[in-house]
């Protein structure tokens, strides 16, 4: 699943290019052009699915950007495109939610200098996305790989405590800031003896 989003530093308009694998929930590739071309659309398709990754359909909508020569070069790819009927957003849910989320937890509280800042803060939230911040559709889990240690670290602290409400003996809760203190990600962390 593709999607576009818009931003507008300095009253320029950028455009936002995120790939997200709905399996699981891993935005794959997020990259920022003020000038989307299929040049620009197809090396990001290049960056964002690599020779492991056995992906079959790539779905995205209607914008002008995905012509028939890019859908005819991603089919290279081995990819079946599918387009969205029109006016049809439910057809492309997880993309339209994850628009929503990038919006309400990330451009809603800043204020993009230039490109290379909105694509610094973008790559810190989609670390977070992918790495910190829980996803209840996944069972609350990450849509980081399952054999990432920091994410099986996590399950078994929350397991350790015996307890939803107690920390464990000689255990404190440490915040991580995400974009300045817009987010915070917890971990257990045992005390100095």
């Amino acid at each position: 699943m593709i999607s576009w989003l818009l931003s507008r530093p300095g009253f320029a308009v950028l455009y936002v290019l995120v790939i997200m694998e709905v399996e699981t929930r891993r935005i794959l590739h997020c990259n920022v052009t003020m000038h989307p071309t299929v040049a620009w659309s197809l090396q990001q398709f290049r960056e964002a699915l690599p020779g492991d990754r056995q992906c079959k359909f790539l779905i995205h909508d209607r914008d002008s950007i995905f012509s028939l020569s890019l859908d005819r070069d991603l089919e290279g790819f081995g990819l079946r495109v599918l387009q969205t009927p029109v006016r049809a957003p439910q057809a492309n849910a997880y993309c339209e939610r994850l628009v929503g989320t990038l919006r309400r937890e990330c451009l809603d509280f800043l204020i993009p200098i230039s490109e290379s800042h909105l694509r610094m803060s973008l790559k810190e939230w989609v670390r977070h996305y992918n790495e910190g911040r829980p996803h209840m559709s996944l069972g609350p889990g990450f849509p980081a790989h399952d054999a990432d240690n920091n994410n099986k670290e996590r399950a078994v602290q929350r397991l350790r405590t015996g307890s939803r409400h107690r920390l464990p003996i000689r255990c404190r809760v440490r915040a991580k800031p995400i974009l300045g203190g817009l987010h915070h990600e917890y971990t257990l962390e045992k005390n100095a003896a």
